[in-house]
């Protein structure tokens, strides 16, 4: 029967690993944030998000697509359930931003890893 110290290659640092358990929930969530951005449409979506809040006429003109304002509509109610995006409303128009501060330095260092200059 092995003993831990020969199961494992560095026993101490597994330990201090299982110190700062993740919870399935959280890892879930952090799961479905990255499923998200995994769409190049919802990126572009946040990248114009992330330099003024916009409608979705506005949001469908920046990343050209103008003739699928349904689809736009479709990415952010997705973005909004997931507290990536929030809406609020002015008149008529209902204006889309990214929801906090999190998110866009999240995009942006995404961005930033991927090379975008």
């Amino acid at each position: 029967m092995e003993s831990e110290t020969e199961r494992y290659a560095d026993p101490e640092r597994v330990q201090q690993v299982l110190a700062h358990p993740l919870a399935e929930d959280d890892a879930r969530r952090v799961a479905e944030l990255f499923k998200a951005l995994a769409d190049p449409t919802r990126v572009r979506l946040l990248h114009a998000l992330s330099h003024s809040e916009l409608t979705v006429g506005d949001l469908a003109r920046v990343v050209e697509m103008d003739d699928s304002i349904s689809a736009i509509s479709h990415h952010l109610r997705l973005l909004r359930n997931l507290r990536i995006v929030r809406d609020r409303r002015e008149g008529k128009q209902i204006y889309y931003a990214l929801d906090d501060d999190h998110i866009a330095s999240i995009l942006g260092q995404s961005l930033e890893h991927a090379g975008h200059t």
